[in-house]
């Protein structure tokens, strides 16, 4: 500091420079090198580091990780006030000698009056997704209910799971089939009191019709031979089957009936085949239908020796033979007549009629009750 001539005072700054040196060669530090370096670094932006150090120095220390835990001193607090305020009301009500008659009847008299919370159940209840999942529910349920009634899908289901126990018991026991499809609104006769007629054609009717009663009644066929021979007499054979049913005052005259007849056909120079006609007569509806078995061929020796034993006087000759294809085989193969077919050609007897039989209840139920 300096004092000029004019009695006034100024200030110079001189500046001092501090050489520092060091004899091994180390880098000379000044005043003026540190405070340039310091200006520079109040230029610099924030962020930006100057100095050469690692990086980990550059970054800024970790904050304070957050508290979930409640404070409990003042959870403490709030319980001791309220334990206190609750001490000091019984004490008040413990001692009605520093309170008059007056307060003590209002204290003891004031009802308590609570926040309904009824509404507020009610309407979190209304909004809760339990609820309307109930209701949703319920619109399905009742749907489907009425769904199901509407397209009767149980009668079906129950007419299914009916089927299959019946399907069952018969397979079991096969008699059972007459009594658990007997019944319902068609009625047939058969004009033969043998099984192997009466069961295929029983069972026939009542796979086509769900329920039918079919018995079989013992005729007899004396203007046709034995054997007949021929479609013509087969069909003559179980039309005069069907005349001796009718013929029975038991039987109805105007209750449908059905005959089979088995006869022999030649097809060819001494090709012989055994088959059967069955014939249904319905008077009522004036309807008569006929269907075919399959042919099971017979060898041509046994038809011979069916020729040789009828005799030249026989009366129905004209229709076919006195002595049946059915014995003379079954006698060969030492069989029933009744199985013949089955040992010969592998089909049983009743399997054949069977399946004539049920095409001619189809063709029957479509004329009486038409799609």
């Amino acid at each position: 500091m300096t004092d000029d001539s004019n009695g006034e005072s100024t200030f110079e700054f001189v500046e001092r420079k501090t050489d520092e040196s060091s004899t091994s060669g180390e880098i000379v530090k000044t005043d003026s090198f540190s405070s340039l370096s310091s200006s520079t670094s109040l230029l610099m932006p924030i962020g930006v580091s100057t100095s050469t150090g690692s990086l980990l120095s550059n970054v800024a220390p970790p904050s304070a990780l957050p508290s979930f835990i409640s404070n409990s001193g003042t959870v403490s607090s709030e319980n001791s006030t309220i334990q206190k305020k609750d001490e000091s009301a019984k004490s008040n009500l413990s001692t009605p000698s520093k309170l008059s008659q007056q307060e003590i009847q209002q204290i003891t008299t004031t009802p308590i009056v609570t926040q309904p919370t009824q509404n507020a159940q009610t309407t979190a209840q209304a909004g809760s997704p339990v609820q309307d999942s109930g209701l949703v529910g319920g619109g399905l349920l009742s749907w489907v209910k009425e769904t199901v009634v509407n397209s009767n899908v149980l009668s079906k289901v129950a007419e299914k799971a009916k089927n299959s126990v019946n399907t069952m018991i018969t397979t079991l026991d096969p008699q059972m089939r007459e009594f658990l499809y007997s019944g319902g609104d068609v009625e047939i006769i058969v004009a033969s009191d043998k099984d192997v007629k009466v069961s295929p054609v029983r069972q026939a009717f009542q796979t086509v019709f769900g329920k039918a009663t079919v018995t079989g009644v013992a005729v007899e066929n004396s203007t046709i031979a034995a054997q007949p021979i021929g479609f013509a007499a087969g069909i003559k054979g179980a039309e005069t089957r069907i005349s001796s049913a009718r013929n029975i005052p038991s039987i109805p005259k105007d209750i449908p009936i059905v005959a089979v007849e088995n006869f022999l056909l030649e097809v060819g120079e001494h090709k012989w085949f055994d088959l059967g006609v069955v014939l249904l007569d319905d008077p009522k509806r004036k309807v008569t239908f006929h269907t075919f078995t399959q042919m099971t061929p017979v060898p041509t020796e046994m038809v011979i020796m069916a020729q040789e034993a009828t005799p030249e006087d026989y009366p129905p000759k004209w229709s076919g033979l006195a002595v049946t294809i059915d014995s003379l085989i079954a006698n060969d193969l030492q069989v029933s007549h009744n199985e013949w077919h089955h040992v010969f050609s592998g089909v049983a007897k009743r399997d054949i009629i069977l399946l004539a039989a049920q095409a001619l209840a189809g063709i029957y139920k479509n004329a009486i009750d038409p799609v």
